[in-house]
């Protein structure tokens, strides 16, 4: 029995590849159904996400689960391109490792981003629903989304902003004591920077947006996905006029904003202040505007030496995540390794009857027209065939019980039948599709 994952991401391969392999949720549920035609694969849990898509898996015979894993990829995304430059694959605790990095964001195109926690649960959650796991991913993925969960309690890993409109975001909320309920805001522009930006707003609890763009249909589609306003360009500050907070991202060659209509704007605010969030180059808000008393102006770079400073906060933090994951595999080794020391025949029985039960439903897809009686005698033979087949070695095992000899035979049970999940693989084996150096 061999734990594994095999797979490709952001790091291995570029978009048109991931592209190419990344796997719908319709696929993804018509591949768990067909793991058992595989052969050796006992459980499995597709990852598929824009950044990567992975395939975890236990593997009745870690021999050739490389091989297997990459039919199985093949398959679910209809593709035969030669793609070994791009994936890894990581068996055993190399592979408890790696998913515990990917739950815990240390993986991520941005380290800290918390949207992959979730997709790691919902990923194990389709695979447990349509029966496609057991005790191993059962066992592996919990103790994975906990470790994820433990990394974004115990350190500030996720705390600070690390694109240019959540910084944008975060400066605006230091300036209204960290309380955006009672606020709007404005912003010109309605590109993926300006969407971005909108979301973020909300996401901190804004009270309204207002979307000002050239084109005054582009400013209402996107006004329309946040429940915002559409106001036209060049009347934006007269309609308004409860704005405070002003996010500028347009591509203008000159200052979309300029100081005469701000002075007069904010005559009529009586002294509420202003934050101008300027994201544009080249800049859209005219530097002068910040001279006018309540305005605060943020321009690109400010947002910029935010945004580095808490790149370098999150890789301090990684240190210290990667100490509490390196705890953690430990940990699940050992649990693991507790599950392999139940008794031998325990696991001997247990894997003779998955494989029994695969060949069963195999079988029954190919018979037609059979009959429940018919279907019940299969079950019943194929029960007694293993049975049978397993009678000598259990006797032999129970014969050696308490003698020099038991702990020969339960070793060789182990190597003959590959019982044991943490078994001792060459150093070639183990380092075999590491990531690829672009």
């Amino acid at each position: 029995m061999q734990l594994a994952v095999l797979g490709l991401n952001h790091k291995t391969a570029p978009v048109p590849i991931r592209e190419k392999f990344s796997i719908s949720q319709d696929s993804v549920i018509d591949g768990l159904h067909h793991i058992d035609d595989y052969g050796a694969i006992m459980e499995a849990v597709i990852l598929s996400t824009c950044n990567r898509t992975e395939i975890y898996a236990v593997l009745d015979d870690g021999d050739n689960g490389r091989s297997i894993l990459k039919r199985f990829l093949f398959d679910l995304t209809g593709n035969e391109d030669e793609i070994d430059c791009y994936l890894y694959y990581y068996p055993a605790r190399a592979c408890i490792k790696h998913l515990f990095e990917v739950a815990s964001s240390l993986d991520s195109l941005v380290i800290g981003e918390g949207q992959i926690l979730s997709q790691v649960k919902k990923a194990y959650a389709v695979a447990r629903e349509n029966a496609a796991t057991s005790t191993v991913l059962n066992t592996l993925f919990h103790r994975a989304i906990t470790t994820g969960k433990r990394v974004r309690t115990e350190t500030h890993i996720a705390y600070s902003a690390v694109s240019v409109s959540y910084a944008a975001v975060e400066l605006a909320k230091t300036v209204f004591s960290n309380n955006l309920k009672n606020s709007s805001a404005l912003i010109y522009g309605a590109g993926e920077t300006a969407e971005l930006t909108a979301k973020n707003l909300l996401g901190k609890g804004i009270k309204k947006i207002y979307i000002a763009n050239r084109h005054i249909q582009k400013a209402q589609t996107l006004a329309e996905k946040f429940a915002g306003s559409a106001v036209p360009f060049d009347k934006a500050f007269t309609m308004a006029d409860d704005v405070d907070i002003v996010v500028t991202s347009t591509g203008a060659p000159h200052y979309v904003v300029k100081p005469w209509e701000t002075q007069q704007f904010m005559a009529r605010r009586k002294g509420r202040p202003l934050v101008f969030i300027d994201i544009a180059v080249p800049r859209d808000v005219d530097p002068d505007v910040e001279n006018i008393k309540g305005v605060i102006l943020y321009n690109i770079d400010d947002l910029k030496a935010v945004v580095e400073d808490n790149i370098k906060r999150r890789g301090q933090e990684a240190q210290v995540a990667r100490k509490i994951i390196n705890e953690e595999v430990e940990g699940l080794i050992e649990r693991f390794r507790y599950l392999s020391f139940r008794p031998v025949m325990v696991l001997l029985t247990d894997k003779a009857d998955r494989i029994r039960r695969r060949e069963v439903k195999r079988a029954m897809n190919k018979l037609e027209d059979i009959t429940p009686a018919q279907e019940k005698a299969v079950e019943n033979m194929s029960k007694m065939i293993v049975r049978k087949l397993l009678r000598e070695p259990m006797s032999k095992l129970n014969s050696s019980a308490g003698t020099p000899q038991e702990k020969f035979y339960i070793e060789a049970m182990k190597k003959l039948f590959k019982l044991d999940m943490f078994k001792e693989k060459n150093s070639e084996e183990q380092n075999s599709y590491r990531y690829a150096q672009q």
